[in-house]
């Protein structure tokens, strides 16, 4: 049978976890607008003892894209991400594909990654293309002189809740992920597009209001139970 110091001891840890639920909620619905966003999840379990326990889980489903008609936007339609390297050369893999050119004329992400194994644009040009499967091009005016610069490639994860999140949307892989795999032959990019986040604001709203009031109601019950405790204490002197 639990002692009160048992059930005490138990909503107290149990109460530490709905906070860190609330961290989770708290963190999407701050990046509502970030693009390429992916909504992460803190699914909790009860056990047999009454004790909570979470794990952090990321949804990967697909976010709304959005025309923006930016030469060097792209979105990606349907599963993959796009490996970007660091000015360090680590590797890393993002969804997010508002790129811009830097001072020596290669493709980068907002943060400074190369895009690919780097794709260099040259200084002048006169129109620009991104196509379905990843190549990037160049023509002259009239459309009858083509470079092609290369090819951003799309790569998917045999297990991609397993990635490692790290700043500004990207993802480490690590042994739960599997190592990336090249998809040929796709027509998932859409120049002049973003693909935004995949948080449905209202849901996050509603889990804020239930778990709020779930946690006022554990700690009403905790101060009862306290409040016994403390008084069987009294009786025992």
């Amino acid at each position: 049978m639990a002692t009160l110091q048992g059930i005490i001891n138990r909503g107290v840890v149990n109460a530490e976890l709905q906070f860190e639920k609330m961290g989770y909620i708290s963190t999407n619905v701050s990046n509502y607008n970030t693009n390429g966003y992916k909504t992460v999840r803190f699914e909790q379990m009860l056990s047999e003892n009454g004790y909570l326990s979470g794990v952090e889980r990321t949804d990967f489903s697909q976010g709304s894209i959005q025309r923006t008609s930016r030469d060097f936007d792209i979105a990606i339609d349907g599963t993959g991400f796009i490996p970007v390297t660091s000015p360090t050369g680590e590797v890393t893999y993002t969804r997010e594909g508002s790129f811009k050119v830097n001072q020596d004329g290669y493709l980068i992400t907002n943060d400074g990654y190369l895009v690919g194994d780097g794709i260099q644009v040259p200084v002048n040009y006169d129109n620009f293309a991104i196509s379905s499967e990843g190549d990037v091009e160049v023509f002259s005016n009239d459309g009858t002189e083509r470079e092609l610069l290369g090819t951003i490639p799309l790569v998917n994860f045999q297990n991609p809740e397993g990635l490692k999140k790290s700043d500004n949307n990207k993802y480490f892989l690590t042994a739960e992920s599997g190592e990336p795999v090249l998809i040929k032959n796709h027509n998932r990019f859409k120049q002049g597009s973003i693909e935004v986040t995949n948080i449905d604001i209202l849901t996050e709203v509603n889990s804020i209001l239930r778990l709020n009031a779930s946690m006022l109601a554990s700690f009403k019950v905790m101060q009862t139970i306290n409040d016994m405790y403390s008084k069987s204490l009294q009786l025992n002197q």
